[in-house]
């Protein structure tokens, strides 16, 4: 255990000890436990959690997702993702977008789907990235703001490069609609 010590008066604070439940608490939440289910497991204020979520709050408002299929700057997407915080999000190239279903038998593959499906409507809002069949497919099953890209025309048998700043654009629209929408 890594220690560093503060003097704060009289008493001796181990900072990474703060740290180390800071990091626990958010876990916890994250794993989708409450505020007072964890203060209670930790035994502390259930207030104090809520005033550290909001103190480390980067956007408020819903989930974004984004779908991108197949594209040639995979980790360019990924990055931008990142810094977006898009949490959700499948971004493939052509040749991981077949291993997908590689070596599956029918219900495996479909299970597979109806598992990225779920994911991906928990989302309040999706950019996809793809060929016109698959943006009109996203749009009927996923239960949330849908904004579709064509990125080729169906079907798209190579890597296509997408834009990483035309993104950015979309997003930077899409994370302003929804800080005004907490705002309202």
């Amino acid at each position: 255990m890594k220690m560093e010590f503060i003097r704060v008066g009289e008493k001796l604070i181990n900072v990474y000890k703060i740290i180390d439940t800071i990091r626990l608490i958010l876990s916890m939440r994250s794993q989708g436990l409450s505020q007072q289910e964890v203060a209670s497991r930790l035994e502390i204020d259930r207030t104090f959690i809520s005033r550290l979520e909001s103190l480390g709050n980067v956007r408020r408002g819903g989930r974004i997702g984004l779908i991108a299929f197949p594209v040639q700057n995979k980790a360019e997407l990924i990055s931008l993702a990142n810094t977006f915080g898009i949490e959700n999000r499948l971004i493939l190239s052509d040749m991981e977008r077949w291993q997908l279903i590689k070596d599956k038998n029918g219900i495996d593959f479909l299970n597979q789907v109806i598992t990225i499906i779920e994911q991906f409507r928990q989302c309040d809002t999706v950019l996809v990235f793809c060929s016109e069949k698959w943006n009109r497919l996203a749009t009927a099953l996923l239960d949330s703001d849908v904004y579709t890209v064509e990125i080729g025309r169906s079907p798209i048998t190579k890597d296509i490069y997408v834009n990483p700043q035309e993104v950015e654009k979309i997003l930077n629209v899409l994370v302003d609609d929804t800080v005004e929408e907490v705002k309202q």
